[in-house]
């Protein structure tokens, strides 16, 4: 009985202390660099929440949905200050991007919760950035929760 007590709070902690696991991607066009994403124009595009439908309730996921499209363009626009953050669908020349989150299956602290950001290039290449985030992190973050992940994934941006 005292193993499992001692065994116990050493995953917790270790479960804790693993919040965020970078993947990288297999190949990226050569058109996807510093020079030209500071200086493009983005349109986000709807959100996107995957994984379990029943985590959230519809008036939550639809707060949820508004801080990731909010929440992703803001951290476009301070990873880069010169560029645009626009809403026409119809500009062949922006950067389309689609804000995603894949839900686990319960929430518990030391499960991981997905974060995309899917970049479709006017060229037709796709980018995907993905992060784990740890849930005990998110929950850290409250209504900032959207912010803080969108913020980390925009510092991996060229």
């Amino acid at each position: 009985m005292k193993s499992k007590a001692a065994f116990i709070p050493v995953f917790l902690l270790s479960s804790l202390l693993i919040t965020a696991q970078a993947q990288t991607p297999a190949a990226v066009p050569t058109t996807w660099n510093n020079a030209r994403l500071a200086n493009a124009t983005y349109v986000i595009l709807a959100p996107q929440m995957l994984g379990n439908p029943n985590l959230v309730g519809d008036s939550d996921r639809g707060s949820i949905l508004d801080a990731m499209r909010r929440d992703s363009g803001n951290a476009l626009k301070r990873h880069y200050p010169a560029a645009t953050i626009g809403n026409d669908l119809n500009n062949t020349h922006a950067i389309r991007v689609t804000p995603v989150m894949v839900t686990p299956s319960s929430l518990l602290p030391w499960l991981t919760l997905t974060a995309r950001l899917d970049f479709a290039l006017p060229e037709g290449d796709r980018v995907t950035l993905t992060q784990d985030f740890g849930m005990w992190t998110v929950w850290q973050h409250q209504a900032e929760a959207a912010n803080y992940v969108y913020d980390q994934l925009a510092q991996r941006l060229p």
